[in-house]
């Protein structure tokens, strides 16, 4: 049991009334010494703001959830725009540790000519890792959480942004990601659009990781450029059960389930050869364990049990530093109901529980458990 929580998960599904109060108490904690509200403000007489799916109401002095957009005497004013962002981007070289390595372009070759430059890893080529302060969710494991010090971010208009990308030639996929980039959304589309033009003749694909509860017609667009790109959509499917959501990352991801299943109808099947989106799941240890795992791979195995799904080992991170490691044995329950359901389910972070690569986490299990 997480000591900051302090409910176990079978209190928080089954005894959710009394947990809530332990609930609140941790967000109130992890949000505080970043000044963010501990819940989506719902005053009824401010600003609705639609970027995600916290709906927040914001009053004039208060701040959305994010952080990112206040009501400053009845006007909402918004530190990201379609212009500009509160963002730190970086070249990262091929093959990098994304979630897509093992099946997308940049990792394998797959899409070649088309979406990669070379028939095998680009070795030598670079993704433009684009780390989005602000966030629509608060998990308490977070594991970028310095996207919450607003006040140190710098803000990068899509001139400079841009720029950056079309004049080095070495670049070869943006990803974005971040906290997560749902509050960002219409700056990554407008810029992602733009380098797209200005780089018409290049390969340069274009990627997201995010918890997926955005805007609907924003993930639409971004996923879109995402298709025609040659890039992939990693949706962050935390856990399945609406209150284990809400104790681990504050608010409900109903919407990343509904989002996701739009994206797989409308998208996946235009480019199965290489898969558009992929899933992922951290496993928490003892709180996101195979219950939930076989439920968020039941629900995508119901759309098309080829996307390709990733089970996270777990790193103690901010403030549930306190957890271990996910434990082996929670790894292979994990793993093994997945399969049940999925063709193509993939174990990452394997260093953290002492193997060289998935290979090496098959023979073991084949051989010993």
């Amino acid at each position: 049991m997480s000591e900051v929580l302090g409910v176990c998960r079978e209190c928080i599904i089954n005894r959710f009334d009394e947990a809530l109060p332990y609930i609140y108490r941790a967000h109130v904690k992890a949000r505080s010494m970043y000044s963010l509200p501990t819940n989506p403000p719902r005053s009824g007489e401010g600003i609705r703001c639609t970027i995600c799916s916290n709906q927040c109401i914001i009053s004039s002095g208060e701040k959305g959830y994010c952080g990112l957009r206040l009501n400053i005497n009845g006007r909402l004013q918004c530190r990201v725009t379609c212009s500009k962002a509160l963002l730190h981007a970086y070249k990262d070289p091929h093959v990098t540790n994304c979630c897509a390595t093992y099946f997308c372009p940049a990792g394998t070759g797959l899409g070649y000519p088309k979406f990669a430059y070379t028939n095998g890893p680009e070795y030598g080529y670079y993704n433009y890792a684009v780390f989005f302060y602000g966030c629509n969710f608060s998990c308490l494991y977070c594991q970028n959480y310095s996207h919450k010090n607003l006040l140190e971010a710098t803000e990068i208009d899509i001139e400079n942004f841009t720029k950056a990308i079309i004049k080095n030639q070495l670049i070869s996929c943006i990803c974005y990601f971040g906290g997560s980039p749902e509050p960002s959304l219409p700056f990554a589309i407008a810029a992602s659009r733009r380098v797209l033009e200005e780089c018409s003749k290049r390969i340069i694909r274009i990627c997201f990781e995010w918890n997926g509860c955005g805007n609907r017609i924003l993930v639409r667009r971004a996923s879109e450029l995402s298709l025609i790109s040659g890039g992939n959509v990693k949706f962050d499917l935390k856990c399945f059960d609406e209150r284990l959501s809400i104790a681990l990352s504050g608010v409900s991801n109903r919407q990343a389930y509904e989002n996701f299943k739009l994206i797989a109808e409308e998208y996946y099947p235009q480019r199965r050869n290489i898969p558009v989106l992929n899933a992922t799941t951290l496993l928490v240890p003892e709180y996101v364990n195979a219950d939930e795992v076989e439920k968020i791979a039941s629900f995508i195995s119901e759309i098309n049990d080829e996307i390709p799904y990733s089970l996270l080992v777990f790193y103690p991170n901010f403030m549930m530093n306190d957890m271990p490691v996910t434990p082996l044995r929670q790894v292979i329950e994990c793993y093994k109901v997945a399969k049940k359901y999925l063709k193509n389910v993939h174990v990452g972070n394997l260093h953290l529980i002492g193997f060289k690569s998935m290979q090496h986490f098959q023979s073991a299990i084949n051989n010993k458990f």
